[in-house]
């Protein structure tokens, strides 16, 4: 793990966007540029997770937590907590006219793998990987590393 941060937002629908701009920012501190294809596939999965919290989670939830941390190998791990046991479903694609149901395959269509860790009697943790498009390689060696 090179750098990582975790922060708490209230369950508001205005949290979402203020959760893309944090993740932006932190990784703009970090290095990376606010408009490459990774950071754009971080900041939408960080929205599209804390969307979905803030839509299913438990309605006494008052909070929820998600961290971002850019990894050794180049990729970035975002993960959001809340309170819930429920576990998320990814459902049959949605159809243009479905109004719902589409977070989750968004989520799994830009995250190279992304999976749900139970928390016991604290809910659960959803999770994705995003690697970098272009992976970094080592000098001297053919293939590329991350």
């Amino acid at each position: 793990m090179l750098r990582r941060e975790a922060f708490r937002l209230p369950r508001h629908p205005a949290s979402v966007g203020f959760a893309r701009y944090r993740v932006r920012q932190h990784l703009a501190s970090w290095g990376h540029a606010s408009n490459d294809e990774m950071t754009e596939r971080v900041v939408l999965l960080a929205s599209e997770l804390a969307a979905n919290v803030v839509r299913h989670g438990p309605i006494l939830e008052r909070e929820f937590e998600l961290a971002v941390t850019a990894r050794a190998d180049g990729s970035c791990f975002i993960a959001v907590s809340d309170e819930s046991p429920a576990q998320p479903v990814l459902h049959d694609v949605p159809t243009g006219d479905d109004e719902k149901g589409r977070g989750l395959h968004l989520v799994d269509q830009l995250a190279q793998t992304w999976g749900v860790r139970p928390r016991g009697r604290h809910g659960k943790t959803v999770w994705a990987v995003v690697r970098h498009p272009r992976p970094h390689t080592v000098p001297g060696l053919q293939k590329p590393c991350g």
